[in-house]
């Protein structure tokens, strides 16, 4: 039978299939032959399809190494569904009670099980070692084989044992090894450890171009990420966190503005785990904020963004993760978030690692840092860092460097001098220490190697030390440099930097923005923003206010007061729960004096034609809302305002505050047991008066009038509290 037509009808039965995408036929005839066979994929190039249907095609059964039980689970469910019976495919790991361990080995022993999915802990057990050997193994498929590498982004110490275990497996047993995300050392590595020198590589293009690629500043992130999913209804997304803190927090935020979100991490129940994934792929949820275990074992087609609340560890993490958007050539953003405060986080955590392994993380972390604050193409800086060259006017401005044109500088005479100076010296340093060469910096390095006597040491101190990084970055991203990754990330010039040298042109390169990275990721609130103020409603809510304080015979300011009035004129509130958004409005202002200032809001944005924004819903988590019920719960307990900020390990000052902004927002404070000790009862009645008659709540304007010799600061505003509390909640 031709082998070819048996091929597509297999796709066809067992896959629904018409057509192979990219290399996908030339793989599987390879694997058929019983030829050793190396696919390096991008996430959502049909990876699995390559061992699966030869598993299906040929005789004996077919071990898949797999890391993560999550992903086991979802193909076997796949293959199943596929194969229309249970014992075509299964899977061996510690989630198996003994009754299915012992149906998996009987269906395997008959020969009804096609592909064994294993876990390489699983298979290194002596126990099942044994059991295999009693089975015609079709072949060894070994996926995620970026774990074999120290250099790869997810190590495992257990799958530098899969070789020796295959070999004990039965002789000439081929190997197919498969991942999503190598570099060239990797590749090294996995072809090395496993012994497959011979093997044929296929390796596909490592660029996504319906991805659109962004790295943003981490400030207001709660807000931002809020923002960005609300304009985006109805998509699916995935959050990814550094720790399981991280996403509770993040998770409980999404929800409590009105946004489907679930939390996914390794300290959650097997059972809530896998809940989890099912109702992400079910719909039922919108967003999965997760570490790196989420998205693995997921199979959804259709995720329309990725975001990275923190800095990802590695360049290869970063692209898997947001390999995850868009597997079905749809929209797919991935947008990371960076500060310098994260870098410092990553890097404390190596510090207590063994000197290999941090040098190792180091060099890792700086790529992402490198490719976080350049602004050259980032689709460019991604397949570089694969091993691939891409003309960045391919991206098609699929990335916010290429999106915003930046500023450029001639290169040539600044590049000459940097390549002749990594030549005269050696090929023995790393960028670093050609920066500081060039801004004349003394350190232990340029003073042990006498650098500082170059004619070059202090000569780009002038053009400053960002346009060196940008030089450098450049110079290595366009192949006149090549970093020896191997060696502490040494710098070694290339046969198209030494042609530069003989042959120098004119070129221009990219300036680097230097990216503010003051991170704010723990702000306590999310602080609105600023938006223009809209003064003809702002007069209308005056007018409006006026109106309701003499009605109720109250000053104005203890309706609302001018700063609640004009957060409405950037935020425009038309319901009830948008209105208690606004700072000093609470639940007690909004429910008394609300309605009539939502009706005019709704009014006015639909007879002038107002886009809201966003913003306005955004609401904080209950972050401080267990110090303000203390305070009430104290005050009604009538315990004096210095013990309670004691309590509390803050100061007076601040206890006043706290409680001037739980009055203001609405709620009742009765007082009178502390203030009566304070300020005696005619005194009391004098500023009451005051304030009754006042056009505004100024401290400083009742001093004036009242007299400084009379009264101090702390007195007044006791009393403008105790004025708000009675008459404004």
């Amino acid at each position: 039978m031709d082998v070819k037509k048996s091929l597509f009808d297999n796709l066809q039965t067992f896959f629904g299939f018409d057509n192979f995408k990219g290399d996908q036929e030339s793989i599987i005839t390879n694997i058929l032959e019983g030829k050793n066979t190396f696919v390096i994929m991008p996430t959502g190039g049909g990876k699995s399809i390559c061992y699966q249907l030869p598993a299906l095609m040929s005789e004996g059964t077919a071990i898949v190494i797999s890391p993560l039980i999550a992903l086991m689970k979802n193909q076997v469910d796949q293959i199943r569904a596929f194969g229309g019976n249970d014992s075509i495919a299964h899977f061996l790991n510690s989630s198996l009670t003994k009754s299915e361990i012992t149906q998996v080995k009987t269906d395997l022993l008959n020969g009804h099980t096609k592909l064994l999915y294993v876990a390489p802990e699983s298979l290194a057990k002596q126990e099942n070692v044994e059991f295999l050997r009693l089975l015609k193994i079709s072949f060894v498929a070994v996926d995620e084989a970026h774990c074999i590498s120290e250099w790869g982004h997810d190590f495992r110490p257990e799958y530098r044992k899969i070789r020796q275990v295959i070999a004990g497996l039965g002789e000439n047993i081929p190997i197919i090894a498969l991942t999503a995300t190598a570099t060239p050392k990797v590749q090294q590595d996995i072809i090395k450890n496993l012994g497959m020198t011979d093997a044929t590589l296929y390796k596909s293009s490592f660029n996504r171009p319906n991805l659109f690629y962004e790295i943003r500043p981490k400030k207001n992130i709660n807000k931002e990420i809020i923002k960005y999913v609300k304009y985006n209804p109805g998509k699916s997304g995935i959050i990814y966190c550094l720790s399981r803190k991280k996403v509770e927090e993040v998770a409980e935020n999404l929800n409590i503005n009105g946004i489907k979100a679930l939390p996914y991490h390794a300290g959650l129940e097997p059972k809530v785990r896998a809940d989890t994934q099912d109702k992400f792929l079910m719909e039922d949820v919108e967003v999965i904020v997760a570490t790196i275990a989420f998205g693995m074992g997921i199979d959804k087609p259709d995720v329309r963004f990725v975001i990275h609340h923190d800095v990802p560890k590695s360049m290869e993490g970063y692209y898997q993760e947001t390999g995850r958007a868009g597997r079905d050539g749809g929209e797919g953003v991935c947008i990371a978030f960076y500060s310098q405060k994260d870098v410092e986080k990553l890097a404390k955590f190596m510090k207590d690692k063994p000197v290999s392994e941090r040098e190792i993380g180091t060099q890792i972390l700086k790529e992402v840092i490198d490719y976080a604050e350049s602004s050259v193409c980032r689709r460019k800086q991604i397949l570089h860092y694969f091993g691939e060259n891409f003309n960045e006017t391919g991206c098609n401005c699929m990335c916010d460097n290429c999106k915003k044109p930046k500023q450029q500088f001639d290169a040539e005479e600044k590049l000459l001098t940097l390549l002749k100076l990594v030549e005269s010296s050696g090929e023995k340093f790393d960028d670093a220490h050609l920066i500081n060469v060039f801004m004349g910096y003394e350190t232990a390095q340029t003073i042990a190697y006498e650098h500082s006597k170059l004619p070059e040491f202090g000569s780009g101190k002038a053009d400053g030390e960002n346009l060196w990084k940008s030089l450098l970055r450049q110079a290595v991203l366009n192949n006149f440099l090549a970093k020896d990754i191997d060696n502490y990330g040494l710098l070694k010039l290339t046969k198209i930097g030494r042609e530069f040298i003989e042959n120098p042109y004119s070129l221009k390169f990219i300036l680097n923005e230097i990216v503010d990275t003051a991170g704010d990721d723990d702000e306590d609130e999310v602080k609105q923003a600023t938006a223009a103020l809209d003064t003809q409603l702002l007069q209308l809510l005056k007018d409006l206010r006026k109106k309701i304080a003499k009605q109720k015979n109250v000053p104005p300011f203890v309706v609302f007061q001018d700063p609640s009035l004009e957060e409405m004129c950037t935020h425009y509130p038309i319901t009830s729960d948008e209105l208690k958004q606004i700072s000093g409005v609470g639940n007690g202002k909004a429910l008394k004096f609300g309605a009539p200032f939502i009706e005019l809001i709704k009014k006015y944005v639909e007879d002038n034609d107002i886009d809201r924004p966003v913003d306005l819903v955004i609401k904080t988590q209950a972050n401080k809302s267990a110090l303000k019920v203390s305070i009430i719960q104290n005050i009604d307990r009538q315990i004096s305002l210095e013990d309670i900020a004691r309590s509390k390990g803050i100061t007076y000052a601040d206890i006043i505050k706290e409680v001037e902004a739980i009055v203001n927002s609405g709620t009742k404070l009765n007082l009178t047991y502390y203030i009566d000790e304070m300020i005696d009862e005619d005194r009391q009645d004098e500023v009451f008066d005051y304030f009754q008659s006042a056009d505004t709540d100024s401290i400083d304007l009742a001093l004036r009038d009242l007299g400084e010799t009379d009264y101090t600061r702390e007195e007044i505003q006791l009393m403008r509290i105790k004025f708000m509390s009675e008459l404004g909640n």
